[in-house]
């Protein structure tokens, strides 16, 4: 990586709440963001320039910033056009992640020149490309994006059917591009963690497993009915 802003074989917290969710909110997402630091977490991902803004104020850790937005029709939604790339940009994040798989998107803009633009105007910024494939992670790479992380793999059509953390397509691509290889999505124990680490992983984003209690509290609740067995 061109800088030191994410050390190797380190935590990243996932920060984010969406609107339904019982802790949305930037001061909760800030004390979120700092219990992670407490934690030993080393880079916090977040969502909303007001989020990103909330979080600089009480950690310094580098931040990659995303901003959410779903435009009718498109199914690109993670910092889709210059618009967010532009919020996340003024919020202070050191790192802005984008979708960079190969769906349609918003602006009619292609990938290579939405990277291309986004190196133009800000060249401060590190660009993480959040991908679903191999192909999808080369082709990026090709483009000259700072980051390769595997967000979106389950998540789109071509990957629905897909088990996540894919420790696969990380080893795959830690063996043929020269950029960093986030790991990120499905990881739910130390022990994934340990072996995304070990498959090839700079370093891994967690999320829920740490960061969306209600889903950590359904973990216990749903072995209840077993208790009778």
């Amino acid at each position: 990586m061109k800088t030191n802003l994410i050390k190797k074989h380190s935590l990243i917290v996932s920060c984010q709440a969406l609107a339904d969710e019982p802790l949305h909110g930037s001061e909760i997402m800030a004390k979120m963001a700092l219990a992670a630091l407490q934690g030993g977490a080393q880079g916090i991902r977040a969502n909303s320039a007001a989020d990103i803004k909330a979080i600089k104020e009480v950690v310094d850790l580098p931040v990659i910033g995303i901003v959410k937005k779903e435009y009718n029709g498109y199914p690109v939604y993670i910092t889709p056009t210059m618009a967010e790339v532009d919020e996340v940009a003024a919020s202070g994040a050191e790192i802005i992640a984008i979708d960079a798989t190969d769906r349609e998107r918003p602006d009619d803009n292609c990938l290579a020149s939405f990277v291309a633009a986004i190196r133009d105007k800000y060249p401060e910024l590190l660009i993480m490309a959040d991908i679903s494939t191999y192909e999808e992670g080369v082709a990026a790479a090709n483009m000259g994006v700072d980051i390769v992380s595997t967000t979106l793999c389950g998540y789109t059509e071509q990957t629905k059917d897909t088990k996540i953390p894919n420790f696969k397509l990380v080893r795959q691509l830690a063996n043929t591009i020269e950029q960093p290889i986030i790991c990120e999505g499905g990881i739910q124990s130390p022990k994934q963690f340990l072996k995304a680490l070990k498959s090839g992983a700079y370093a891994c984003v967690v999320g829920s497993a740490i960061t969306r209690p209600q889903l950590i509290t359904k973990k216990f609740t749903d072995v209840i009915p077993d208790a009778s067995n």
